[in-house]
């Protein structure tokens, strides 16, 4: 079934890139393996998409173990507590859900440890919701602009969890928003050179998100089923 559904997701990725006269292996499928098994987990990475995103620190560290021998690359999307940091600082790849300028800096001290540095993403609270994390629009060029004092970090992109809509066209404007952003970082901080990620859409508005140019979708429910 995973296979399946790779294969249907992978459909609607080419056909929201051809909408927007995009190419479609410029979009980053992301499994989200929140609660999934490592069995499961394997069968995704069989079929295709080695690109892992996991929420909590408890739930990661022994699926990184298990599978350190298919080398998948990890995200890590969900809210990071920054004394959590030093348990995967040697471990992910990249972090989607940098909200603060304070827990930057705890990821860049101990990436320091590690003779690393750490490719992250500003999380943006685009709508403004009191439940979720992330920096206010306003202030995500600031962010952007000391991030640069950071030697152990590099800003790669953003990222935001858009409210869940039963209509995806409901969440067009917050990923136009995003895409605004990071054309204002792109004029304004010489500094980032390289064209930044946009991590937006998840299972219920993806498809929009590709279509105001996300580069990672974040995929769980459409590939693995709905969690109990």
């Amino acid at each position: 079934m995973i296979h399946e559904n790779v294969a249907a997701i992978r459909g609607q990725i080419a056909a929201s890139a051809k909408k927007s006269g995009r190419d479609p292996n410029d979009i980053k499928l992301i499994g989200v393996t929140k609660t999934i098994d490592v069995s499961r987990i394997k069968e995704l990475l069989v079929a295709g998409v080695g690109d892992i995103g996991e929420n909590r620190v408890q739930e990661f560290l022994p699926k990184y173990e298990i599978l350190k021998p298919e080398k998948p690359i990890w995200h890590f999307i969900g809210h990071l507590q920054r004394n959590k940091v030093k348990f995967i600082a040697d471990k992910v790849d990249l972090i989607h859900s940098v909200d603060s300028m304070a827990l930057a800096e705890e990821i860049d001290r101990q990436a320091k440890k590690f003779n690393r540095v750490i490719n992250i993403l500003l999380e943006v609270n685009i709508a403004g919701e009191i439940s979720k994390f992330g920096i206010p629009p306003c202030e995500i060029l600031e962010s952007a602009k000391n991030l640069v004092k950071l030697p152990n970090v590099r800003l790669s992109g953003l990222m935001c969890v858009a409210p869940f809509v039963e209509n995806a066209e409901e969440n067009r404007r917050f990923f136009e928003k995003m895409r605004n952003l990071r054309l204002d970082i792109q004029r304004n901080c010489i500094y980032y050179t390289n064209r930044l990620e946009l991590s937006m859409g998840m299972t219920c508005d993806y498809s929009v998100a590709i279509e105001e140019d996300a580069t990672m979708i974040r995929i769980g429910t459409a590939l693995f089923g709905s969690r109990m």
